[in-house]
């Protein structure tokens, strides 16, 4: 489980009766696509034919820019983790991370969902003995990444929500 039971207002938007505006929600999309693209190749070296993870990828940019719905965005996702189903390991993971970003369309608070799965995969993929390492060189490339404007709310996201996440944001 990766959402808290009660739902962090931060990250609902206005119209919704949250706090979070659509230019805040557009930049975690953002964010949760690029840290999810960073390990997509773990997937398409896995699965080469199979496009779901990337277009889950292209989906969240494209809603973030507001050339597709949230429905479009949200079911694009749900194909990518389907794509990790039969899978295990770093690959496994790289889909999960696509569909995670592109539910952020759906629900803002997935933007972790994207990350967590990134970092998991980065472990994964590393040598025996060094994948702590790689989780943390992971995590610490995906703050560099975050947008000013969000920055302090993904990271108290991470902090509040670590336990949740497989306490893979100590980094």
């Amino acid at each position: 489980m990766i959402l808290p039971a009660v739902r962090d207002p931060r990250f609902v938007t206005l119209r919704r009766g949250g706090t979070l505006t659509d230019a805040d929600h557009h930049l975690l999309a953002l964010w949760a696509a690029t840290c999810a693209e960073h390990v997509l190749g773990l997937f398409e070296r896995a699965r080469p034919e199979d496009p779901r993870p990337r277009r889950a990828v292209e989906h969240a940019r494209a809603w973030a820019r507001g050339e597709v719905g949230m429905m479009q965005a949200r079911a694009a996702g749900g194909h990518a983790m389907g794509a990790a189903r039969d899978l295990a390991g770093a690959p496994r993971h790289a889909a999960y991370a696509a569909g995670q970003a592109a539910v952020v369309a759906h629900v803002a608070a997935h933007e972790l969902g994207a990350a967590a799965y990134a970092i998991k995969a980065a472990r994964a993929a590393a040598p025996a003995g060094t994948a702590e390492a790689a989780g943390r060189r992971e995590c610490r490339w995906q703050r560099e990444q975050l947008p000013a404007e969000v920055r302090e709310l993904v990271l108290d996201d991470q902090r509040l929500r670590n336990a949740l996440c497989w306490s893979v944001f100590d980094c």
